[in-house]
């Protein structure tokens, strides 16, 4: 625990060089997924929105505020492991990750919907839709695996590290960054 309140005593940047350089990575292919889904969409406006009707708004919002919850129960979870608070930063990060697969549950019930109502991959819309929001998923379960090594190096006293919490905390806000971009493009941008 010692550990834990000595490294809050240092100001830096939160986590280290290989996450923020993995987080910098991921950041630029979704901005590459963006421009190309930019693209095509100004390629075929009238046939975007069209197909951009079927989404369900509201299981989009939702989604949106369980992350955004999410994220902000992991940012708590650095708190109160820079405090040397194991104990809360474990049930913080839990609560974090609880919120995540509530929001990989209701994007998957999202994709059985449209799947049902017809809308699969076969407009330029869904495809770009499916493959956002997919590799969204993923990297949601990859930060769930992360939160998982976090939790687990918090409930050991001499693994437990501030950074790693720090680490585990950019990732997942990178994950609810991704997801405010991918709900703006595809459900809110008229």
């Amino acid at each position: 625990m010692t550990d834990l309140k000595a490294q809050n005593a240092r100001t830096h940047l939160p986590g280290d060089g290989h996450m923020w350089l993995m987080v910098l990575g991921d950041l630029f292919i979704f901005g590459s997924y963006f421009i190309a889904y930019l693209v095509f969409r100004t390629r075929a406006p009238e046939q975007f929105l069209a197909d951009q009707q079927h989404l369900n708004i509201t299981v989009g919002v939702i989604n949106t505020i369980v992350l955004i919850t999410s994220s902000w129960l992991v940012a708590q979870s650095v708190q109160s492991a820079r405090a040397g608070d194991r104990a809360g930063a474990i049930s913080l990060i839990r609560a974090g990750a609880v919120c995540g697969v509530l929001f990989a549950g209701l994007k998957v019930y999202e994709w059985s919907a449209e799947i049902q109502a017809g809308h699969t991959n076969s407009s330029e819309f869904f495809s770009f839709y499916y493959v956002l929001t997919g590799v969204h998923l993923f990297h949601v379960g990859l930060g769930l695996l992360i939160l998982g090594v976090v939790v687990r190096d918090l409930r050991n006293p001499r693994r437990a590290r501030v950074s790693m919490v720090e680490q585990g905390a950019t990732y997942w806000h990178m994950v609810d960054l991704l997801w405010v971009v991918i709900f703006a493009l595809l459900y809110v941008m008229r």
